[in-house]
């Protein structure tokens, strides 16, 4: 059936990117791997008709799934980031790229939602608040190449424990973090785990509740307006730092991207089908993708708590920026 790959070899391990573009070329699909400066939706844009598929992170895949709905053409989703949460629950073995390339072959095919927030398409979800300043402030001190991103974005952000003032629906909501998400998460403490499905047609907004912050409050419908006391917010998008303009408007359109699947995995779902809606069992997780479960816990929780002791904050001067959260 052929295509047009776009691979981002600076989202995963470089080593495997050889093995990926002999991979596309045995299927006849057409390999663009990105420069320095190359503009990923122009780059989109500017692929020929066909199947357009996207190897790389989650936030690398938004961009070519809005050019995909554009064009109504199908969507391919090769994992080569760090966690691939988007290929996790599409099914996919996310240590396994190659295998993904098999999509092209066109043979199976699903219709899933996807999620707009001020209508940027999202795959995955969109985090307000505390873990919204930690991905910006991770982001910061990677571009300065400082080998202790996490840990002093986490201790940056550790310094704003004040709530942020969120409506939903114009109600107010008590929380240090907001999560709306494309479809419904297990719910695992402190952290989410992940989707059995994508089709459901619903949002899911997600703020944790109780003084440790032990459960979660779940709200469901197709579309929410949350706002804030700012008129800008800082906003982690399928894991991307950006800023949303408040009021946000989230909103769900429904099975409206079609999304090619290895025929492996396409005999997995026909197989674990369990109601007439389609409902599936996500494969067994490997023990790497326990591994990365582990670690997205580990975060979530630590941006959610805070540190233990006032010893712990570090002091650090805040960016001049129009984003105000206080």
């Amino acid at each position: 059936m052929g295509g047009f790959l776009i691979v981002n070899r600076r989202a995963g391990d470089d080593s495997g990117t050889d093995h990926l573009l002999e991979a596309a070329e045995e299927h006849g699909v057409r390999v663009h791997v990105l420069g320095e400066g190359d503009d990923l939706a122009e780059v989109a844009r500017s692929a020929p008709d066909g199947p357009l598929g996207m190897a790389g992170g989650d936030g690398s895949l938004a961009p070519v799934a809005e050019v995909c709905l554009e064009r109504k053409a199908p969507f391919v989703a090769v994992p080569f980031g760090t966690r691939n949460h988007f290929a996790r629950d599409l099914g996919l073995d996310r240590d396994d790229p190659v295998a993904a390339v098999e999509a092209f072959s066109g043979e199976a095919e699903r219709a899933i939602d996807v999620g707009r927030a001020n209508g940027r398409l999202f795959l995955n979800n969109v985090s307000l608040g505390v873990y919204a300043r930690l991905v910006h402030r991770r982001e910061h001190h990677r571009r300065r190449r400082d080998v202790l991103a996490r840990l002093r974005a986490l201790a940056a952000v550790a310094q704003h424990p004040h709530r942020l003032g969120f409506t939903v629906d114009e109600t107010p909501v008590s929380a240090r973090v907001l999560l709306v998400a494309n479809n419904s998460y297990t719910l695992e403490l402190l952290s989410l785990g992940e989707r059995d499905r994508l089709d459901e047609g619903c949002l899911h907004l997600y703020a944790p509740t109780r003084l440790l912050r032990s459960s979660w409050e779940e709200r469901r419908g197709e579309r929410f307006v949350v706002g804030a006391r700012a008129r800008r917010l800082r906003a982690a998008v399928d894991g991307e730092p950006d800023a949303l303009e408040t009021p946000i408007e989230f909103r769900v359109e429904a099975s409206a991207l079609r999304v090619l699947l290895p025929p492996a995995v396409a005999q997995a779902y026909a197989q674990d089908e369990t109601d007439e809606e389609g409902e599936v069992e996500n494969p067994e997780p490997t023990e790497r993708e326990h591994e990365l479960a582990q670690t997205d816990r580990q975060e979530d929780e630590e941006a959610m708590r805070g540190p233990d002791t006032p010893q712990r904050r570090e002091q650090e001067p805040q960016p001049e920026e129009d984003i105000t959260e206080s």
